[in-house]
């Protein structure tokens, strides 16, 4: 969560690395909870 307010933090001074960062953890933030949606819905309809 610490990873996760700093990045999204708005008062940096390197912007492009920033938002290049921002990118990147937003994309594997998604991923995360796609997957964590995917192994649930699994085990509650018994397909896996």
């Amino acid at each position: 969560m610490k990873a996760l307010f700093t990045a999204l933090n708005l008062d940096r001074a390197e912007r492009t690395r920033i938002d290049w960062d921002r990118r990147i953890l937003i994309f594997s933030t998604v991923v995360t909870l796609g997957l964590v949606a995917l192994y649930i819905y699994g085990k509650a309809t018994a397909r896996w």
